[in-house]
């Protein structure tokens, strides 16, 4: 093939990557002279493919066909590899079919691309028989299935052939990784990392994304700091997909001056980089510095999209900008074009309620053009507590039951406003009326890292190697609150047992253990952070602010709501949660 053919050929791709179709098709046109037509239509179908418009690649295959051009093996390849990231099983069966017409088979990178085109199309009975059917197979054909595999949920089938791999190379590990943060177990991606290491692979940038979700989703902060040094050491570049991820984890372990580092330190920034600090800064408690940084965002014409949104209306919640939040919200819809999903809506509840405006939150819901979740109603439920408005509370709970009748929360938190009232007579027909219907609390399940490993705490249990230690310790935290004034708020507690028990119950809360176990192992000074799977208890709430005043230790839980950072006896969320 001669240079211009070479030319037209570089020239066509990338139009296509560009995305200016209408230029590609003229530049194919000017090409068909230099005798080389195939490979023009490949670089056109590869073009579009790798600028992710797979439709526009499947149907240049198709134009490819009926000017009679004959597809090559390199055709075949990228058409499939289109078929399957854009989920057109349709024609890719199709291709399949001119596959086996045209005689190019036995070839192992068209071979590979089936089976990998009907895994991403979660066909994984056709991918496995055509893997089957292979006289010859490569890495690149046994990590097709386990990536298919591990899409699906189906982590430990994907293990299992993982393990009988004759090799294994980056992709390979990444897709197994992946798979169980996807699954969301996270603690295993965090094995399968390790073990990665002990093999001496590599890793690259989309197994740092993986892993780094992974410290997110834990908490694990240590973990993500020694993942930033391995890969200073291993030459890994902090690209924006990694920076995004870095960014989104400190922010959720609670260290936002890190996760701004990481945000100075980015050479290249997207729509998603910006939106990942305003989140960080917003849920962090840092209001006022996510519309600063939503405002640079627009200096630098970076549009804004439906998430940056939530960010900059969580920003104003916690900063108590309920004018400003209204302005952000009326500029999202006439401004921005980008129509209020139910998130949002939540968020201007969310941001009324902790104003005390609970008759206009009601209003707003009322008004929604969707219809409100029980996140939403959960929320105004929520206000009704803080600000004792047991009217509007009622009502809330009533609508909220009538969605999720056996959601514990709603029994909790109408119970406490029953109990401020001192209506104990309803309070005891809430707790009859919980045990009737049996209606199961869910158990409250804490995680601290520590030296490197992830410690989980479940309220009352005994399984830690630690165990007396950690409740010897609590007995003694409890004892030092109680000298500061501190009494167990059992207001929460459903159980039908003595008070003493009730007690019992509530110091053996998950939290406190983590705590306890904190205060064992770490250095003095030294934060303590945790992550909750529910929403922190009002008893939990006063002990880690008093905790925080007698021993001196930031605490940073991140619970089901939200953020809380304690420090000297106060909480960031200003008893708002």
């Amino acid at each position: 093939m001669g240079r211009s053919a070479h030319a037209a050929s570089a020239l066509v791709a990338a139009y296509a990557a560009g995305g200016d179709g209408a230029a590609a098709r003229a530049a194919l046109l000017d090409a068909r002279g230099c005798g080389a037509t195939p490979v023009v239509w490949n670089a056109l179908i590869s073009g579009h493919s790798r600028g992710k418009r797979f439709a526009e690649s499947c149907r240049s295959f198709a134009d490819m066909v009926r000017a009679g051009a004959t597809p090559t093996p390199v055709t075949y390849v990228s058409v499939l590899s289109a078929c399957g990231k854009g989920g057109d099983l349709l024609l890719g069966v199709q291709v399949h079919k001119r596959v086996l017409e045209s005689g190019v088979l036995p070839d192992l990178k068209v071979e590979n691309a089936l089976v990998d085109m009907y895994a991403e199309c979660a066909e994984m009975d056709s991918a496995r028989r055509l893997f089957d059917g292979m006289q010859v197979r490569n890495v690149v054909s046994w990590t097709s299935l386990v990536s298919g595999l591990a899409r699906l949920g189906q982590v430990d089938h994907a293990r299992e052939l993982f393990d009988s791999m004759p090799e294994r190379d980056t992709v390979s590990w990444t897709a197994m990784i992946d798979g169980y943060v996807q699954a969301a177990r996270f603690r295993e991606a965090l094995e399968m990392f390790r073990e990665m290491q002990y093999s001496n692979v590599r890793a690259d940038e989309f197994t740092m994304v993986s892993v780094i979700t992974a410290c997110t989703k834990l908490g694990a902060l240590e973990m993500g700091e020694w993942v930033r040094v391995y890969m200073s050491r291993q030459g890994i570049k902090l690209d924006v997909f990694v920076g995004n991820a870095l960014i989104d984890m400190y922010s959720k372990c609670g260290s936002v001056e890190r996760a701004l580092g990481v945000f100075k330190e980015m050479h290249s920034r997207d729509k998603f980089t910006w939106t990942a600090i305003i989140l960080g800064l917003a849920v962090n408690g840092h209001g006022e510095e996510a519309i600063d940084m939503f405002h640079r965002m627009i200096r630098v014409w970076e549009a804004p999209d439906e998430v940056t949104f939530i960010g900059v209306l969580t920003a104003c919640t916690h900063a108590g900008l309920v004018d400003k939040g209204r302005e952000f919200f009326r500029s999202m819809i006439h401004s921005y074009k980008i129509a209020p999903n139910v998130v949002h809506y939540g968020c201007m509840i969310d941001l009324l309620g902790r104003a005390g405006k609970i008759t206009e939150a009601l209003e707003t819901i009322d008004q929604m053009p969707v219809t409100p979740n029980s996140t939403i109603l959960g929320t105004l439920l929520a206000a009704c507590r803080v600000h004792g408005n047991l009217d509007i509370g009622e009502l809330v709970a009533k609508r909220l039951l009538e969605l999720d009748p056996e959601n514990s929360t709603v029994y909790i938190l109408l119970s406490n406003m029953y109990a401020k009232s001192n209506r104990w007579e309803d309070v005891r027909r809430l707790r009859q009326s919980i045990m009737e219907k049996g209606i199961k609390k869910e158990p409250g399940c804490s995680l601290i890292e520590m030296n490197g490993m992830i410690h989980e705490f479940v309220a009352g249990d005994r399984s830690h190697p630690m165990s007396n230690e950690i409740y010897s310790k609590l007995e003694n935290i409890i004892t030092d609150l109680e000298n500061l004034g501190y009494s167990p708020d059992i207001t929460e507690v459903f159980v039908e047992v003595a008070e003493k028990e009730k007690q019992k119950i509530i110091y053996w809360h998950s939290e406190k253990l983590a705590i306890s176990f904190a205060l064992l192992s770490s250095e003095p000074n030294t934060v303590i952070r945790i992550v909750k799977n529910l929403r922190m208890c009002l008893d939990c709430h006063s002990a880690i602010k008093l905790i925080s005043r007698l021993y001196g230790r930031e605490v940073v839980v991140r619970d089901r709501t939200r953020f809380h950072h304690f420090r000297h006896g106060f909480c960031s969320c200003k008893d708002y949660w």
